[in-house]
């Protein structure tokens, strides 16, 4: 038996570009089977609803508010809920999982990390990093920047992408670096929550905290994609109209060319 998780959600009280309050996914999620949903609105350098000049507990308290919203909904109903966020950088952006409200408190030097810094953070404080839908190209995207050392695993699959073929470069880079998958609907509206249009992870245990999908990720212990078929499947036409900027462990740039790596 398995369990299927969305990895990859937005709620109106934290993200700019949702529409959708926590509360109001949970029967849809449970109706499609799911067995939780792990909250991710963007963090304090992306897309947040949020205002910057708050002070920072208050900030925090404010941030978790769709998060909570979801868990309390979730109780109710019979959903689990667990807690993480998308943090953005040059256009890139990132799926936190592990650390938690608490430790955001004592944190406030978070929203002034480099990927190297959030990624040595995260692992020693227990959690990972996942980069999300590295290879998306969208009006506010001027460069795509891949962090080829300061993530533990791959969004390899992203219902919110224009194009499959982004999925597809996705599981090809992972597969270069050699991380682990998984997969996200990236969603925001609780109405976009149908049959056949929301991603996920399959796992093999049911998860007690967010811890356990922390080790599922940095353990490669996720036990399946819940995809559309042939998401992350290549064509062998892929095209990237962006430049590309490749990064090393040390966050530094490393001039490859996109095309020579993914051949690797």
């Amino acid at each position: 038996m398995t369990y299927l998780y969305e990895t990859h959600l937005h709620t109106s009280q934290a993200s700019s570009c949702a529409v959708s309050e926590g509360r109001e996914y949970i029967s849809r999620y449970k109706d499609l089977g799911y067995a939780g949903i792990i909250v991710t609105d963007h963090f304090y350098n992306g897309n947040s609803s949020l205002n910057r000049n708050l002070p920072w507990k208050e900030w925090v308290h404010r941030f978790c508010r769709g998060y909570e919203d979801a868990l309390n909904e979730g109780l109710k109903q019979g959903l689990s809920v667990f807690f993480g966020w998308e943090e953005t950088f040059d256009g890139d952006d990132y799926l936190v999982y592990g650390l938690d409200k608490a430790w955001l408190l004592e944190h406030p030097e978070a929203p002034h990390w480099t990927r190297r810094e959030q990624y040595e953070a995260a692992r020693q404080y227990g959690g990972c990093v996942v980069q999300a839908h590295p290879f998306r190209q969208h009006y506010y995207i001027s460069a795509i920047h891949l962090s080829a050392g300061c993530a533990d695993a791959v969004e390899a699959a992203n219902a919110g992408n224009h194009s499959q073929s982004y999925d597809a470069l996705a599981l090809r880079y992972a597969r270069v670096l050699g991380l682990p998958v998984t997969a996200g609907s990236d969603i925001h509206c609780a109405e976009d929550v149908l049959p056949g249009e929301t991603f996920g992870v399959y796992l093999e245990e049911q998860m007690t905290g967010i811890q356990d999908y922390v080790n599922a990720v940095r353990e490669g212990r996720i036990a399946g994609l819940h995809i559309t078929p042939g998401r992350c499947s290549s064509s062998g036409n892929e095209t990237i109209s962006l430049p590309v900027d490749i990064r090393n462990a040390q966050d530094q740039s490393t001039h490859q060319n996109i095309w020579k790596f993914l051949e690797k």
